[in-house]
């Protein structure tokens, strides 16, 4: 993606705008409207389309129109190349979740195109997504976590308003295994403190309802009593984490509490809040929750997306049986 546009789209050579524009704008706005695209998703597909448009321009001196499959490949293949800015995997290529990314970026294009009737057929009806890799998602121990809530516990205990907040964000990652984006975007009224649920919008505007236990319950409680209100000013709003100045906390500053508490600790890992959700639902399974009940709990669309944690919970046993049985 270009870098010198409001959405990773930059003008063209000699200062032109984008002669693509109108297209871009159009499918970022199919996106966010008729997708639920999140707003992550939308800069990256339209940062991905125009640097297919920029490539096919290039080429051939066409837009939209001048898209094929030989070009589309030509494109993906084209970030083979060691020089390739970003999402580049161990061998200097790309990164097999890029190209995936890239490739479903390139098919959501020119499928909404093709509906349209901007082009008179879809070319990426046949081009194959690459299939991502299997790596295994980093989780924290179960002593581990604790030793981070214990820690921003004491933190919260007396260190004023900011330290009872960290403690409460912490607390409602792991207990709910919420997405970071998930958690900055929590209203007050989303948590029902009595019967210890979080109403949470996920991803697709999808919103669900997820239970969490006695110490995230005491967190947050501490938090709205003597935290929360140190913190907020006129314009806070009814957000529930919020930040030194009053207004709502960003997903920046959570991902650097995240990294600071977890790495902080005595066996400490330097992990951010995706780590947490995984642990939680790692977790989970170990033991004995149902593959539903997680996928229901995490948001996930897709069954398929919740089972890599049953890989990790077998890992984590095989593991376990090769140091421990004397006949590993």
């Amino acid at each position: 993606m270009g870098d010198g546009g409001p959405l990773g789209v930059a003008p063209t050579a000699g200062g032109r705008e984008d002669p693509d524009q109108e297209v871009l704008d159009a499918f970022a706005t199919h996106l966010r409207l008729e997708r639920s695209r999140s707003a992550h998703t939308v800069r990256a597909y339209r940062g991905d389309a125009a640097s297919l448009l920029a490539f096919v321009r290039a080429a051939t001196g066409a837009g939209l129109e001048g898209v094929t499959l030989t070009l589309l490949r030509a494109w993906l293949a084209s970030f083979s190349d060691p020089g390739a800015p970003q999402g580049q995997g161990r061998d200097g290529g790309p990164a097999r979740s890029s190209l995936a990314r890239r490739t479903s970026g390139a098919r959501a294009l020119t499928a909404w195109a093709s509906a349209g009737g901007r082009i008179a057929h879809d070319p990426a009806a046949r081009l194959a997504t690459p299939r991502r890799g299997t790596t295994l998602p980093t989780v924290l121990r179960a002593d581990q976590a604790r030793r981070v809530m214990d820690a921003a516990a004491t933190r919260a205990a007396g260190d004023g308003p900011v330290a009872s907040r960290d403690a409460a964000a912490l607390e409602l990652l792991y207990a709910t295994g919420a997405r970071v984006a998930e958690l900055a975007g929590l209203d007050v009224d989303d948590v029902d403190l009595e019967r210890r649920t979080v109403r949470v919008l996920g991803k697709g505007d999808r919103e669900r309802v997820v239970p969490f236990g006695v110490p995230a319950a005491r967190a947050v409680a501490a938090y709205l009593e003597r935290g929360r209100p140190g913190l907020a000013v006129a314009g806070s709003g009814p957000a529930l984490l919020l930040g030194a100045r009053g207004a709502r906390v960003g997903v920046r500053a959570l991902r650097e509490l995240v990294h600071g508490a977890a790495a902080a600790v005595e066996g400490g890992v330097d992990v951010g809040p995706h780590a947490f959700r995984h642990s939680a639902a790692t977790h989970l399974l170990d033991g004995g929750a149902d593959l539903r009940t997680v996928q229901e709990m995490l948001g996930h669309a897709s069954l398929a997306s919740t089972q890599v944690y049953t890989h990790v919970s077998v890992e984590r046993l095989r593991a376990g049986f090769i140091q421990a049985h004397p006949r590993a």
